[in-house]
């Protein structure tokens, strides 16, 4: 009889492997990456204050011509009330009041004109990493399939745009763009600079994927080079993609503000959160809640989505394990004392039922080899 405490450690192993390939057993890849995803909190927590911020932000104000439910634009002015200071606090969270984030100097309401600042925020922020996405894709499709000269040039324009300082340029097309007061126009401009880490990464997927088995069918099948690479090759490049797209929109929103609070990205009618700073800096010291509250929604945004893409990066990512909680941890130890109480009897020596009534191989009956020569 084998001994089982033989293989323990294989044994465990296996047991792992087994409770791993339980979890994926019957299901796709997108679904194990979306069950890996929704089982990340801090992801998930972070996509909720999201969403929510985006529908509180857009139902406020509302979308074009459609008006939302807050009374004040972030255009109206009013009579300045108890000195523009806010009128919502702790103590009375479920009263917002008429001015909840305050009024400037003009009697306009700070919470109309944060949140419209944060519709403009998203808007340019998704603008930025679309642009950027489509950019950083082709650029680095292209210089991973072809390589060769293909490679070599798409790859020196790629570290001539690496080389230039962002928020410089940044500030130069802002002020360009600024001139036409269109906070899109401003974001495509900006997204056209964004683009060059992402193109690295796609380049260097191309160029182990250019190698693998089913490209090499799909071009002796007689596909075109477009429907291999965005066809066969893309797909299998979206986990990178995703990461990297989700983690350029918050450097987007941190880029839009830096710019707008120096002055070089969105104007005045248009309202950002990073013009919204630029235009209440100097209220810091005598009405601080003007600098406040924009300031902790970029904080709260940028957070936001760095929290999505880490985790989608985990979900992505195959050599992510989850980690066991403390109750499936003790679940194991005593499945493990278990297993070594059933294998300790083996563990001594010959089974006892060898002992107990089994006949010897060498004799009949018992009989020892004195006694055999006795009768002898």
């Amino acid at each position: 009889m084998q001994d089982p405490s033989k293989h323990e450690g294989d044994t465990i192993l296996e047991g792992e492997g087994a409770i791993e390939a339980q979890e994926t057993a019957g299901k796709s890849q997108g679904q194990i990456v979306l069950g890996k995803f929704l089982r990340h909190k801090g992801a998930m927590i972070s996509l909720v204050v999201l969403i929510v911020v985006l529908l509180f932000s857009f139902s406020a104000q509302g979308v074009g011509a459609i008006p939302g439910w807050w009374k004040y634009n972030h255009y109206n002015t009013s009579d300045v009330v108890d000195g523009g200071a806010p009128s919502w606090s702790l103590s009375h969270f479920f009263n917002l009041g008429d001015h909840p984030f305050g009024q400037d100097d003009i009697g306009r309401d700070n919470f109309a004109q944060v949140m419209k600042g944060v519709q403009t925020s998203l808007m340019m922020m998704v603008i930025m990493g679309a642009v950027a996405l489509i950019i950083g894709v082709i650029v680095g499709a292209l210089a991973g399939y072809y390589r060769g000269w293909v490679d070599n040039l798409l790859m020196r324009i790629t570290d001539g745009f690496v080389m230039l300082p962002t928020i410089v340029v940044g500030a130069i097309l802002g002020v360009l763009a600024g001139h036409m007061d269109s906070p899109a126009l401003l974001a495509v401009t900006l997204g056209a600079i964004m683009w060059p880490g992402l193109a690295r990464l796609v380049r260097g997927e191309f160029l182990s994927l250019r190698e693998r088995e089913f490209v090499d069918s799909a071009r002796v099948a007689g596909a075109s080079d477009f429907r291999i690479m965005f066809k066969h090759m893309l797909p299998n490049s979206m986990g990178v993609i995703i990461v990297n797209t989700t983690l350029l929109m918050s450097q987007a929103i941190v880029l839009e503000t830096a710019l707008s609070f120096l002055g070089f990205g969105v104007h005045s009618p248009q309202v950002s959160l990073g013009q919204l700073i630029n235009q209440y800096q100097g209220s810091f010291a005598t009405r601080p809640w003007l600098f406040w509250w924009p300031g902790l929604f970029i904080i709260i945004i940028a957070l936001c989505v760095n929290f999505i893409g880490d985790g989608l990066r985990d979900a992505f990512d195959p050599r992510q394990r989850k980690i066991p909680s403390s109750r499936q941890m003790r679940k194991a130890e005593r499945a493990l004392r278990a297993a070594s109480n059933l294998a300790e009897p083996f563990k001594i020596g010959k089974p006892l039922a060898a002992t107990q009534g089994e006949p010897d191989p060498g004799g009949s009956g018992g009989d020892t080899e004195d006694g055999q020569k006795g009768r002898n």
